[in-house]
């Protein structure tokens, strides 16, 4: 048998100590996310419901097949900035007519729905998602545009946002705009760029240009259902595909559009899942706020996968990484998980070789992280931790297959990148509120800092002020501490949102179903690839 054998004692005053924590973070957590969920406000939600409209998550709602799941992602966009908590839009992926969809809801209670930087980014972000898993966008417009005052920072790279439209049409990824109110200027393109079209009669608004720019650069006097309004779209200019009567019936239509598609998707099928042996609530006590104390890897697994059921490979060689075959919900899945947080030689070469498996039997990789990066001195770096080191992150990088990561505590220095951090595009990538990510630990960052201070005044011959170099060394601390916060790092969506730990199985379980749309192919399978890079020896 390969059931995992649970020692977790939660009895224990250290779990109950963790649980705590974990509670008072999740706490935390969903007072931020309730800042999303309100919009613009109490005045803003009242004035667009007086208009007749419906709110974003309702019309997402009505979208959506019946009790169907929606994960959301980067909901804490914009947090820690000048911006509303979400960034005025609302990402994520649900599933309408059994087809799993990308969905953007321009959010028009929070500033008319007008695009921020953060805004922007998380758009990209959920059309990045669209690309790589070959999933159907659906837009739901209701948006002012760019938010005027950031301009210099939207223009320039807004542009992507339309120059992916077309790639996700020439792809065969279909692209839905439903348009509910204003998309002017630019906005326009949304709906001119997309397969489908469905504009809601007198609310829908798309044009270049207003009544009021119309006049000054023409002198044409017109009114905005002359210029943009859907009944014209729809009889005249022939933007519209549909006229919807109001916002319902738009949602009806869109439904219908995505049941004619004739999607099917192209990754295997999942097989039959069973529960795991222990309880999902137990993981809230498995990891701490004090990221020294170790735990152990296993203990999350046995809680996540089928039937807590794991094949380990390598169990005694680099200890510190757990690579296993399993499942989850049916999907099979190679699991690498840090156990003691630093990553030896040993454990670089055989996260290398596990890898490589799972491209040559075309298996998703799952990377739990908790790491504080390779191990560094003069033993190890003569023993070739560089070089072993450059052979995971060779693998991580040029793997083809979908790649799925879970911040669970530590994510420092390579260790980030060779767990497949951010950078390295896994196709999702959530966080526990326990995570914490950056260069190095705050304590090693600002005491490096202080050791090269401390060189430089020897080397110029005056006196080390210790006291400064203590202020120098709190704020330091301090302040790496915050950017290393999950609420600090998703705010800037360098993740896909930070997760209850209790729902990392339904999350990955979600990611993999939405992953198996496109092929699951490993390093050069089919395509001649030239597979991964020269590995050092």
């Amino acid at each position: 048998m390969t059931v995992l054998r649970s020692t977790l004692d939660t009895g224990a005053d250290a779990y109950g100590e963790n649980r705590a924590a974990m509670l008072r973070a999740l706490a935390d957590l969903d007072a931020e996310h309730a800042k999303a969920l309100a919009g613009g406000g109490e005045k803003s939600v009242a004035r667009h419901r007086s208009r007749g409209k419906l709110l974003p998550r309702e019309r997402i709602e009505l979208l959506l097949d019946q009790d169907s799941p929606f994960l959301e992602l980067s909901p804490l966009a914009a947090w820690g900035t000048d911006f509303a908590v979400g960034a005025s839009v609302i990402t994520g992926v649900g599933v309408i007519e059994d087809v799993e969809c990308v969905l953007i809801a321009s959010d028009p209670t929070v500033r008319g729905g007008t695009s921020n930087p953060w805004t922007l980014k998380k758009t990209l972000r959920a059309m990045q998602i669209a690309r790589e898993n070959r999933l159907p966008l659906i837009n739901l417009v209701e948006s002012g545009g760019a938010d005027l005052p950031t301009q210099k920072d939207i223009f320039i790279p807004g542009g992507q946002i339309f120059r992916d439209l077309t790639r996700l049409s020439a792809d065969g990824i279909p692209t839905l705009a439903l348009v509910f109110g204003n998309s002017t200027a630019g906005g326009a393109y949304l709906p001119g760029m997309s397969d489908h079209v469905v504009m809601v009669e007198g609310g829908a608004k798309v044009f270049l240009g207003g009544p009021p720019l119309v006049r000054m650069a023409t002198g044409e006097i017109a009114d905005e259902e002359e210029l943009g309004g859907a009944a014209m779209h729809g009889r005249v200019s022939g933007l519209a595909d549909h006229v919807a009567v109001d916002e319902p019936d738009a949602l009806r239509i869109g439904r219908r559009i995505v049941a004619r598609l004739n999607w099917r998707k192209r990754g295997p099928a999942p097989g039959p899942s069973l529960a795991p042996r222990y309880a999902e609530d137990e993981l809230l006590g498995i990891v701490g706020s004090d990221l020294t104390r170790p735990f152990d890897p296993r203990e999350v697994l046995a809680r996540i996968v089928d039937d807590s059921d794991i094949d380990e490979v390598k169990p005694r060689y680099g200890p510190s990484l757990v690579t296993a075959w399993a499942r989850i919900h049916g999907h099979p899945v190679g699991v690498l998980a840090n156990a003691q947080g630093v990553l030896f030689s040993q454990e670089a070469q055989k996260a290398a070789q596990f890898i490589a498996l799972a491209n040559q039997t075309d298996t998703p990789l799952v990377f739990l992280h908790n790491t504080t990066g390779y191990m560094v001195g003069k033993e190890y770096e003569q023993a070739g931790i560089i070089k072993h080191g450059a052979m995971m992150i060779n693998a991580v990088a040029n793997s083809r297959v979908p790649h799925l990561s879970v911040l669970l505590g530590a994510s420092y220095g390579a260790g980030h990148y060779g767990m497949c951090g951010r950078a390295y595009d896994p196709r999702f990538l959530f966080a526990w509120p326990s995570a914490k990510s950056a260069v190095m630990g705050p304590a090693q960052l600002a005491g490096v800092l202080s050791i090269v201070s401390r060189a430089a005044a020897e080397a110029r011959g005056t006196p080390f002020d210790e006291e400064a170099d203590a202020a120098m060394r709190a704020a330091v601390e301090a302040q790496i501490e915050a950017e290393s916060l999950p609420a600090f790092l998703s705010g800037r969506v360098y993740d896909d949102g930070v997760i209850d730990p209790r729902d990392t199985r339904t999350v990955l379980g979600l990611c993999l179903s939405a992953v198996a749309n496109r092929e699951i192919e490993g390093v050069g399978a089919g395509r001649g690839a030239p597979g991964f890079g020269v590995f050092r020896m």
